[in-house]
């Protein structure tokens, strides 16, 4: 890393008090698989994003593979506040993806929400909520390994019995969470279904550090009413926010200058995005502008410039923009190459590094703890193990 000029960093407590001083909430851009890259993250923060997630990206192949480090992360010297949030089944993998990514973002986030059957087959996301002595062990590690200042946080549903869900929580706030995010509706929920609001609302009044409620947002309106009614700190977009970057600013759809917007940021570092992601994510954003005619033809658009040319020719694209945010110097990240060194070989019988192997090394890294267990019934795990035939 260009030592000459440091990346900035954000104390994310600190947004959540200021807010809480202002009578008001942080507003959320979610973390989103292949969509909440560093382009994305710019552009919301033009339209009242205070709060980025990376996308979600697997622990243990940041950790072994450069690829996938050059592939699910990038950055900007500007580009913050920013959380990492990771899908991992250990603290080994999730506290050594932190480590790489410490210098170049403000926390990193546990995933414990994702419903998919590959997660869960995997003991990711939703599996952990069955397996609450492996998220105590890796906030915990967070905690005692990386400075202070630096967040951890945990992304989880409500579940189907709200007594353990406020269990769980206030547990994750005696581990040291610096702020939970909750998404109001159960694992086997589907995403139409309507999120639980008395339950959020119990949550967030159960805990003292602060909570984003997470589930529903497709407008200004809705995030407002879903902060007035559970008492909330933070709100979180997810699937709202792809379809209109702009929605934290109170518009009804994506504004012509927010497409031209994204048009530009793709122009300003080519090398740094692809065009699966810069023609989907417009994709989403002309959901309400394109005709039912036109949107075949845009979709099947295959290069930059026919996207473009598209976008000209169709669309009153203006001229003129004014950024509260843009991209800047790119960084070339620098990682720690002890840490890759631990993940250089993979296991066959355990699937874990060689350098954490079960086969071979045994100690109190590999070892599953107790801390939790009386918040966890065994019938819970076998419910948790037969769900999530359709992902939400």
């Amino acid at each position: 890393m260009n030592n000459s000029k440091m990346k900035s960093k954000t104390d994310i407590s600190n947004l959540f008090s200021e807010a809480t001083q202002s009578n008001t909430y942080v507003k959320v851009c979610a973390p989103m698989v292949r969509y909440s890259k560093v382009q994305f993250r710019t552009l919301v923060k033009n339209y009242g994003v205070e709060l980025c997630f990376t996308p979600m990206i697997l622990a243990d192949s940041f950790c072994q593979n450069e690829k996938a480090r050059s592939s699910e992360f990038a950055t900007t010297f500007s580009d913050t506040p920013i959380v990492a949030q990771f899908a991992a089944n250990n603290a080994n993998d999730f506290v050594d993806a932190a480590t790489l990514l410490y210098p170049y973002t403000d926390g990193v986030d546990l995933n414990c929400g994702c419903p998919q059957r590959w997660a869960m087959k995997d003991g990711y996301g939703c599996a952990l909520l069955s397996k609450p002595d492996i998220v105590h062990s890796i906030v915990r590690e967070v905690k005692n390994r990386l400075p202070e200042n630096f967040s951890m946080s945990v992304k989880i549903r409500i579940l189907k019995d709200l007594k353990k869900t406020i269990d769980m929580c206030q547990q994750l706030e005696k581990c040291g969470v610096n702020f939970l995010t909750v998404h109001g509706r159960t694992p086997t929920q589907k995403s139409g279904d309507s999120i639980d609001k008395p339950a959020l609302r119990e949550v967030c009044a159960s805990v003292n550090v602060p909570v984003i409620a997470n589930g529903g947002i497709k407008t200004l309106e809705d995030a407002d009413e879903l902060f007035e009614v559970v008492h909330c700190n933070g709100v979180m977009a997810a699937s709202g926010i792809l379809s209109n970057p702009a929605l934290f600013s109170g518009a009804s759809r994506t504004p012509l200058e927010c497409v031209r917007m994204w048009m530009d940021l793709k122009n300003q570092n080519r090398d740094n995005i692809t065009f699966q992601c810069y023609h989907h994510h417009l994709v989403f954003m002309l959901e309400k502008i394109l005709s039912k005619t036109r949107k075949p033809v845009f979709n099947l658009l295959n290069t930059f410039e026919a996207v473009d040319d598209y976008l000209y020719e169709n669309l009153n694209i203006p001229e003129n923009l004014s950024y509260s945010c843009n991209l800047d110097e790119f960084l070339t990240c620098e990682f720690d190459e002890e840490v890759i060194l631990k993940h250089r070989g993979k296991c066959r019988g355990c699937g874990k590094s060689t350098y954490y192997c079960i086969c071979v090394n045994y100690d109190y890294n590999t070892t599953d703890g107790n801390y939790f267990t009386s918040y966890v019934q065994d019938e819970d795990c076998d419910a948790y193990c037969n769900m999530f035939d359709e992902p939400t």
